[in-house]
């Protein structure tokens, strides 16, 4: 399942605790920028789109597992379908962004001062390790490859 091609530049102030816009990335295709500054330790934004179980989430293949998301051992989130922006974070494998599941929601937290016009990153937590893709977040201490696929 492919995201659409944002309609808007503003993400929703629904999901979002900042001012943040969609923009052009140069980790890949479209990110998500910081309009203003924020601090650490602040929720950014919420990940949101359509709850799936585990074992919906097992007849996903890829590439359709690309916005998934987990909320606790029994529940995902797939923010292709629905999603509030939050889908557009890039990987960094030195992020400005961790997220943690709150009340059965996956939020964002800033893990340091996110300054203005700042790219949100988060680094990817994939749990299978069998294909590497190279990563080009450009992180003095990147590790080259950043997701793990199934073959």
């Amino acid at each position: 399942m492919k995201v659409p091609r944002p309609k808007t530049r503003w993400i929703n102030p629904k999901t979002a605790y900042f001012n943040l816009r969609i923009g052009r990335s140069s980790l890949h295709r479209y990110g998500i920028f910081a309009l203003d500054d924020i601090p650490k330790g602040r929720r950014v934004i919420e990940y949101t789109g359509k709850r799936l179980t585990y074992e919906q989430v097992w007849k996903i293949e890829y590439p359709n597992d690309m916005y998934l998301g987990r909320v606790n051992a029994h529940w995902f989130v797939d923010g292709s379908a629905g999603g509030g922006g939050a889908q557009f974070i890039n990987h960094s494998c030195d992020p400005n962004l961790s997220w943690r599941s709150v009340r059965g929601h996956l939020i964002y937290f800033s893990r340091r001062k996110i300054q203005t016009g700042e790219e949100l990153t988060v680094h990817y937590n994939y749990p299978v390790k069998l294909q590497r893709v190279p990563c080009h977040c450009g992180a003095r201490r990147c590790r080259g490859t950043f997701r793990y696929i199934l073959s």
